[in-house]
């Protein structure tokens, strides 16, 4: 995988043997072979049309995004592979933390789904109701989601 540092930006289209697989957290019930694509209402926020979709390598982080999910669906991690290239999600990237240690990413490009993660622990309701909160608190502040 090749990283482009101008842009921060990592193409995954090169030529390797292997693709990295990422995960993706959400509610949406997925098929193996599905195709992610932005246009689709958006997990997160005021459930607009995705401008970006996003992924990440850590599951952790893809915990969250199950979480964190709008909708009433399963909460759910498929791997995915990016079809194109990917960036740093901006709205994790030197926020709280230097750099992107969430390893967090977003593209205009479609996700592969290749598999799905159906055993994981996930947080305490007492900590996602707190996360929501906080997240609440963001926008009542005006802060939200970049999807610039």
């Amino acid at each position: 995988m090749e990283k482009n540092k101008s842009d921060n930006k990592m193409n995954v289209s090169a030529q390797s043997p292997f693709s990295q697989t990422f995960f993706h957290g959400t509610k949406a019930d997925l098929k193996i072979g599905d195709f992610i694509e932005v246009g689709l209402n958006s997990n997160y926020g005021q459930n607009n049309k995705a401008k970006y979709i996003y992924l990440t390598a850590t599951l952790g982080a893809a915990i969250w995004g199950a979480e964190l999910a709008l909708g009433e669906g399963r909460e759910r991690i498929y791997l995915v592979e990016p079809t194109g290239s990917i960036e740093d999600d901006p709205n994790l990237t030197d926020k709280k933390f230097p750099g992107n240690p969430t390893m967090s990413y977003r593209s205009k490009y479609p996700f592969k789904v290749v598999g799905e993660i159906t055993i994981w622990q996930g947080h305490s309701l007492e900590q996602v109701k707190a996360m929501k909160d906080g997240l609440a608190k963001l926008k009542e502040q005006g802060i939200e989601a970049i999807e610039d």
